[in-house]
């Protein structure tokens, strides 16, 4: 039998036991609910957070970089200077057409010499069939100052692209370190052209204009570009592209693009701008940004490495896979001549083409 004391004991630690049970259930009680407070708090701003990283979703991390971007300096004030210049916003709107598009090509010191090159060019087009009008629209952007004193010479519209600390001014020889900043110097600049609100077509100056490319475009297009050698399908990304030709039209979607391209020549060191184009035209991104990229038959846009085969239908012919500025010259004045033989021909229309291109040099 129990007594008194043993009894008194017992309920004393029965209702320790019950108060020590409800103190736990206090205790979890709160717990849930400080857990409940927090997970309220924190999904709201998660939510926030995931939201505004989605309206970035076309960024892909591994080659795309926002903060990274900002922190390259030389790009932001090299840009920002085209951008911001009211010379180069003036001469763009002169020389642009009714549907802000105008055609840019870049010129030096070496290319602009007399009977160089850049004669060549604007003599081009006014031999070429229905292209004297063209010449209303192009802006030639030189990159020193005996470039811009030349182009004035012959030209109206010319701007002049000032680069800090480089000299463009000299023969850059192909995948020489000129050579290299040159290229991505053009890409930056024609980015900034994109975003002040113009489209354009790049052509390099050794592409004869022939005939008025505008009705061989495709509409649909954001980029589109010409080819050193093209296999048939203009969909087709396993087109080799070449970046001395191509006509893009001014939108978000293309001036991601350019900062795209212009970016990713820091994951591919060494390489110029055509070779970093055929190894990102692949990439995610451009489907994540929704870019449409034509490329332009050969036919109408043809070049040493794959001819145009009928004058009939030849727009441009680029003195592409052809090394050495002579050679350029010497085979770019033969196929002039051989236009003008051709233009003045009363039979031109049934042309031979293969037997029509007479450039010996650069094959």
């Amino acid at each position: 039998m129990m007594d008194s004391a043993g009894a008194s004991s017992k309920r004393s630690d029965e209702k320790s036991l019950e108060s020590g049970g409800h103190n736990h259930k206090n205790h979890f009680f709160h717990l849930v609910l400080r857990i409940s407070l927090l997970f309220l708090a924190v999904v709201p701003a998660c939510l926030v957070l995931y939201h505004s990283l989605n309206s970035f979703q076309f960024f892909p991390n591994s080659l795309y970089n926002p903060s990274a971007s900002s922190q390259d300096s030389a790009r932001g004030i090299i840009s920002s200077l085209a951008k911001d210049d009211p010379a180069l916003v003036r001469v763009l709107k002169e020389a642009a057409m009714t549907d802000k598009t105008v055609i840019i090509t870049t010129l030096n010191e070496a290319w602009a010499a007399p009977n160089s090159i850049f004669e060549l060019f604007i003599r081009s087009f006014g031999i070429g069939n229905q292209t004297q009008g063209l010449l209303n629209h192009l802006l030639v952007v030189a990159l020193d100052q005996t470039a811009y004193a030349r182009c004035l010479a012959l030209h109206k519209y010319c701007y002049t692209l000032n680069t800090p600390d480089i000299d463009f001014s000299s023969e850059a020889h192909f995948m020489s370190t000129d050579y290299l900043k040159m290229m991505w110097r053009r890409i930056d600049f024609l980015r900034s052209v994109l975003d002040i609100g113009y489209n354009f077509i790049f052509t390099d100056n050794d592409i004869m204009w022939l005939r008025d490319p505008f009705p061989r475009f495709y509409p649909d297009a954001d980029f589109q570009i010409a080819c050193d050698h093209f296999f048939g399908d203009s969909f087709d990304l396993n087109n080799w592209p070449n970046g001395g030709f191509n006509y893009v039209k001014s939108s978000k979607r293309t001036i991601e693009f350019y900062k795209f391209w212009y970016d990713s020549r820091d994951k591919y060191p060494g390489k110029h701008d055509q070779d970093v184009l055929n190894m990102i035209k692949f990439d995610p991104f451009i489907r994540e940004i929704g870019l449409q990229i034509r490329f332009l038959d050969t036919a109408y846009f043809g070049g040493f490495c794959e001819p145009s085969k009928d004058l009939n239908l030849v727009c441009t012919m680029h003195a592409n896979c052809c090394v050495g500025l002579d050679n350029k010259i010497h085979d770019l004045t033969i196929l002039l001549e051989d236009w003008r033989k051709y233009m003045s021909s009363p039979t031109n229309k049934s042309a031979t083409p293969e037997s029509s291109w007479s450039p010996r040099r650069c094959r």
